[in-house]
């Protein structure tokens, strides 16, 4: 119940922004055209895209005329089932396969990467693996020595070259150190990067490359970071490093300081990549697997 809460909370303003408009919505109509229409323009801009809002209300109209959406309640019924519809079952983030598992981690500047990846190594740490962090985010001194302090607070070792050096050649120093340690993961970092940079994306396809040389079959997590505040355009970034590098799965940040966290639905629905981990909050524990049905449950509850 306390993760609930915490996931409750965390998910206030997107809760506010997209049930207290329904509420009002409905609450002074009957469901009327007019009111559809209204409901609607309210689930495109909490961010859940044109394709999953469509689905949803033309599922909506469907019920209305079979007489089983009357009221609110009926409707935050029928927007539940087709939210779950949409998400489909829970892909959390999993350690799988034969050692080392690799994550390389990807995104744009400002996301959270980083404090992503401590994050992530500290819960690994917690459950018993051990883990090694490749700083090839080589551009920016400050970057290595940030993945150097969070490496000493959650008790993994950390790779790291001179700034400036080659970003493929420290995650490959990273791998195969974990292969001769008998490391359980290894997690890449690298330099934020605009997606529309043709230069920087052929380099985080020359780190893949050389991961993969190292282990065949690795990276086994391809993990794009992503500011929920963003909106839509996490979405463009999402297709971008998708077709450059096959994101396997989004860790989705700071979703307690915005009203967009409808843009889950929207990755889901028209990329089809799985949300393996969400950012609620700035504690070490606020980094969740993204579960849909507790985030539904989170998302439409009353307040409290």
């Amino acid at each position: 119940m306390r993760l609930l809460n915490r996931l409750k909370d965390g998910l206030t303003k997107t809760r506010q922004g997209l049930v207290g408009r329904i509420e009002q919505v409905f609450r002074a109509s009957e469901v009327t055209e007019e009111a559809l229409e209204d409901f609607e323009e309210v689930l495109i801009t909490s961010d859940m895209g044109v394709s999953a809002t469509e689905e949803i209300v033309e599922e909506l109209r469907a019920d209305i005329r079979a007489g089983r959406v009357r009221d609110l309640k009926d409707l935050k019924d029928l927007l539940r089932k087709e939210m779950l519809r949409i998400l489909g079952p829970p892909q959390p983030f999993v350690v799988y396969q034969e050692r080392p598992f690799v994550v390389l981690t990807v995104g744009v500047n400002g996301v959270g990467k980083t404090t992503t990846i401590g994050k992530l190594a500290w819960r690994l740490h917690n459950e018993g693996y051990s883990v090694v962090l490749a700083a090839s985010d080589t551009f920016r001194a400050a970057a290595i020595e940030q993945l150097q302090i969070w490496a000493e607070r959650v008790g993994a070792q950390l790779v790291k070259h001179q700034s400036g050096s080659d970003p493929a050649a420290v995650a490959y120093d990273a791998v195969q150190s974990a292969k001769a340690k008998g490391t359980d993961v290894v997690i890449v970092d690298t330099a934020g990067r605009l997606h529309t940079k043709f230069p920087l994306m052929e380099e985080l396809k020359k780190i893949k490359r050389v991961i993969n040389r190292a282990v065949p079959g690795a990276p086994q997590e391809v993990l794009l970071v992503v500011d929920a505040t963003t909106g839509q355009n996490a979405l463009r970034q999402a297709k971008m490093f998708d077709e450059a590098v096959g994101v396997t799965g989004i860790a989705l940040t700071k979703l307690d300081g915005t009203a967009k966290g409808g843009i889950v639905f929207a990755i889901k629905k028209e990329l089809n990549i799985p949300v393996r981990l969400i950012g609620i909050g700035e504690g070490l524990e606020d980094l969740r697997d993204f579960i849909p049905e507790e985030f539904v449950e989170a998302l439409l509850s009353e307040e409290r």
